[in-house]
């Protein structure tokens, strides 16, 4: 014989079996950040147990999904996007909201895919990062899923450079390329190596511009200027590093890198070959994350507001808007002891 089907047991039930309201209950069982007395606490913990309550997660993950905030990032590895997420993490829950994260390596099949994935579970509102959001076949299939989520109800916001009719935070790229280019010549440095990370990323080929242009600028010949692209780590700088120690440095007297997890790596490669940093070579870097001030010698660095990007990302957020707004942020000079003057 089938045995009976057990009765579904309440959120009610639990909070009579305690002596306690149903909103005491819910905050204990629902992991609210609302605080109850101990002694209630264990009497719904111990009421909850002896009925077999089990809470509705998937109603609970629906209610709570419209106080996410979610990051759609092209990889949350970095240092600098580790600065983005603590940012967003702490303005989020000033207004009682979250941020969940996502990575999708830049590849832009698998931001669309995410997008659309997310769409479903109607987050409040989307913060994409990118290095190379334009209007190309594949990047207006991503604007036309974020199109869709907007009516919807949802809020989208873009930290990168973009074409789309979105709000956004943008890097002067360039501009910080150019201030650490005019400060190398500026000290005399007359030939100089460019790691560039990827050619293919738009944040890196601007501040490889950049690069170019300050040490024009400042009198460098255009000669005088090698460029090595490399993978956009500290692999990648140690191996660019390394080509250029097993030639003797090629001559040059400074290395201009496009971040500071590529200079770091660097500096390293440099160290292993014998050659001082800045005795024999300046390295200079770009982002000012926490390590670049933690190294020896401390890097030399165009520090970009990171932080308060991610600040910012949430207070545009959550404040919607008539119109797309576009900001964007500068970085500044910060000397440090791996440049010296020639």
């Amino acid at each position: 014989m089938p045995h009976a089907a057990r009765p579904t047991v309440t959120l009610h039930d639990v909070a009579a079996a305690a002596g306690v309201s149903i909103s005491t209950a819910s905050r204990v069982l629902g992991g609210s950040a609302r605080k109850v007395a101990p002694e209630y606490e264990a009497r719904v913990l111990a009421a909850a147990a002896a009925l077999r309550y089990t809470a509705d997660a998937s109603a609970r993950a629906m209610k709570r999904a419209g106080d996410a905030i979610t990051l759609v990032a092209d990889d949350l590895t970095t240092p600098s996007m580790g600065m983005i997420v603590a940012a967003m993490e702490r303005e989020a829950r000033t207004v009682g909201a979250f941020v969940t994260v996502s990575s999708t390596m830049g590849a832009p099949e698998r931001q669309i895919e995410t997008v659309r994935l997310l769409r479903a579970l109607r987050p409040r509102a989307l913060v994409l990062t990118s290095n190379r959001f334009r209007a190309d076949p594949l990047e207006e299939r991503l604007s036309k899923e974020l199109r869709a989520y907007e009516r919807e109800g949802g809020r989208v916001v873009i930290v990168g450079e973009t074409d789309g009719a979105f709000d956004s935070i943008g890097f002067d790229n360039h501009g910080a390329g150019r201030l650490a280019g005019a400060h190398i010549a500026a000290t005399g440095h007359r030939r100089v190596a460019i790691f560039g990370g990827r050619r293919e990323f738009g944040n890196m080929s601007a501040r490889v511009a950049g690069f170019v242009e300050g040490l024009q600028a400042g009198g460098v010949d255009e000669r005088d200027i090698r460029i090595l692209w490399c993978e956009i780590s500290r692999q990648g700088g140690f191996d660019a590093a390394r080509l250029l120690a097993d030639e003797r440095l090629d001559g040059r007297d400074a290395v201009l890198a496009a971040n500071d997890t590529i200079a770091i790596g660097a500096m390293s490669a440099f160290r292993a070959a014998g050659i001082g940093i800045p005795a024999d070579v300046s390295v200079t870097g770009v982002d000012d994350i926490q390590l670049a001030a933690d190294v020896t010698p401390r890097l030399t660095t165009v520090a970009l507001p990171l932080a308060d990007t991610g600040t910012e990302s949430i207070r545009l957020a959550l404040a919607p808007a008539p119109a797309p707004r576009r900001l964007r942020v500068e970085g500044h000079l910060v000397i440090r002891e791996s440049t010296r003057s020639r």
